[in-house]
């Protein structure tokens, strides 16, 4: 059983940064790491991914180019820096571990075995 906590989330003005981190209990090479977002009212999204231990992002449309998703294996940690922040980034902010992910299913919350109680995130316009 893998445990991940969520931190570093917050109020924040539009336009700002905030940087989320995900600590695990375990982070082995085969341990691929999402971050998902739940919006007040919305189903929860993905947001961005970092696969296995070959550290190959992936992106949502919406946050390209403004989120870094990165990983410190040292630490069992991931991070992700958040630039630029809009009130459309606000949600719960849940980080999710999975063992077996190829690469095509980095999106699928279903491909992730263990997950986080997230951590809120509020940008004010």
């Amino acid at each position: 059983q893998v445990q991940l906590v969520e931190s570093g989330g917050g109020l924040v003005q539009a336009g700002g940064s905030l940087r989320l981190s995900c600590a695990a209990s375990e982070l082995t090479r085969t341990s691929t790491v999402g971050w998902f977002r739940q919006a007040p009212g919305k189903e929860r999204v993905f947001i961005a991914s970092i696969f296995r231990n070959s550290g190959n992002p992936d992106y949502a449309d919406s946050v390209k180019g403004r989120f870094i998703i990165s990983r410190d294996n040292a630490k069992n940690t991931v991070h992700l820096q958040m630039n630029s922040l809009s009130s459309e980034d606000t949600g719960v902010y849940y980080c999710a571990l999975g063992t077996r992910l190829i690469w095509s299913t980095v999106r699928q919350q279903t491909a992730y075995d263990y997950w986080g109680r997230g951590t809120h995130v509020t940008v004010s316009s």
